[in-house]
């Protein structure tokens, strides 16, 4: 399996010379959720195709395949499945939470692959891609961490830009979490 070095420097590569590209998919998608954070239970409902049709952004960018704007929206082609996966972890992961924070991120990083797994299984249901993901992270879970972790540097700068610097961020951060999962998927 590559190192988080490599994931990372293959991440910067792949995004050279579409950075803005990158950077408006993400501005859309934090606009869309904070608008529909207007209504109560606006992000619940729209996260979860939301956020599928980021993984379909990342996944067509890392494999290579047309990755526009338009994919951000790719995912409310599977409203369903995407919905009922985003409310099955953001309760999961808050009852977990409940115990520690400790095991909260545990499960965090054991939930961590179930969007891409939807993504890549059409056919699988919302509670599928979380157990697969469970399976597919185990024994890799605290190389996850690492790999979130090296990011804290660039994360505290972006406290300086008064958060304008996690638009650059998110790309780079969500865009070597899709390569650690094809990076995973082959080696399993």
């Amino acid at each position: 399996m590559s190192s988080n070095k490599e994931l990372r420097a293959l991440s910067r590569s792949q995004l050279k010379g579409s950075w803005l590209i990158a950077v408006g998919v993400f501005l859309i998608y934090f606009i869309l959720i904070g608008a529909s954070g207007m209504v109560v239970i606006g992000p619940l409902i729209l996260g979860g195709p939301l956020f599928l049709g980021l993984v379909i952004f990342l996944l067509n960018k890392v494999r290579g395949g047309p990755a526009a704007i338009e994919n951000l929206f790719d995912g409310f082609q599977r409203f369903v499945p995407a919905l009922i996966l985003y409310l099955l972890q953001t309760i999961y992961i808050f009852l977990w939470s409940l115990l520690l924070i400790v095991p909260g991120i545990i499960k965090c990083l054991g939930y961590s692959m179930a969007f891409f797994i939807l993504r890549d299984n059409p056919e699988i249901n919302a509670m599928d891609a979380l157990k697969q993901s469970i399976a597919m992270m185990k024994g890799y879970k605290w190389k996850l961490f690492c790999l979130c972790l090296s990011f804290i540097g660039w994360m505290i700068l972006c406290v300086f830009t008064f958060g304008i610097g996690l638009l650059w961020l998110c790309p780079y951060v969500y865009l070597s979490l899709a390569n650690f999962y094809e990076d995973l998927k082959k080696n399993q």
